[in-house]
């Protein structure tokens, strides 16, 4: 019994050691791949990021991007008193706004100027909305295609819902005219953000910033961590 005791109390005593041991390896790796904020810049560079920051707005863009990473470890650059950013891939979307009145076409209008930026067609037409007591249904015409905005019972997530069917319609029609760049969700509510990357780039943020509610994401996954 004694020679089973300490048997157990040894193979408990290797585990912690292995899995401390294993902790400080990680840590130690995590700190050597860390990237500075002027490397990351220079990284974003190299995969076209700043493509379509105004030659005017170039500077200080880089600078925030890096003074951001540096100092709070976060994915965002210089926003203008308007709420807009410099870089032109970043865009506030606030779901309430989105969901009511005229905020469709308001942020579609927004986001028309980033697709002229980069020769693509935004036509947007044939607006509908159909309320009952209990039901929305909201459609729109994107180059002649038809989307669903919104098409269901009132509840809790309407703004999400309204947030989701915003995004997946914008980048549905990115991919139709044959973009290598699609709206990546980041948060949703009154202070909702979305942004633009490439698949290169989406793949460079989520390897050095971190993977929480702050940081850009696939629509499949955002459903899931934000339990939608």
């Amino acid at each position: 019994m004694e020679s089973k005791i300490i048997l157990i109390v040894g193979l408990l005593f290797f585990a912690v050691r292995f899995y401390a041991q294993k902790r400080e390896e990680d840590k130690t790796e995590r700190k050597i791949n860390k990237l500075t904020g002027k490397e990351i810049v220079q990284e974003l560079n190299r995969l076209n990021f700043f493509n379509l920051t105004d030659k005017n707005d170039l500077k200080i863009t880089r600078n925030e991007f890096e003074k951001s990473y540096d100092k709070l470890n976060f994915f965002e650059g210089q926003m203008r008193e308007d709420l807009s950013f410099t870089d032109n891939r970043f865009y506030f979307i606030d779901s309430e706004t989105l969901f009511e009145g005229e905020g469709l076409i308001q942020y579609l209008e927004t986001v028309q100027v980033l697709f002229d930026k980069i020769n693509l067609k935004l036509v947007i037409s044939e607006e509908f909305e159909s309320q009952t007591e209990k039901h929305l249904l909201h459609k729109i015409k994107l180059n002649g295609k038809e989307y669903i905005a919104f098409d269901n019972d009132f509840g809790n997530y309407d703004w999400t819902i309204a947030y989701l069917y915003f995004v997946e319609m914008l980048n549905d029609q990115l991919k139709i005219q044959g973009s290598d760049e699609q709206f990546y969700p980041i948060s949703s509510g009154n202070d909702g953000k979305i942004v633009l990357l490439t698949r290169d780039q989406f793949h460079f943020v989520k390897k050095h910033y971190p993977n929480d509610k702050e940081h850009p994401k696939e629509i499949a996954e955002w459903k899931e961590e934000f339990g939608y």
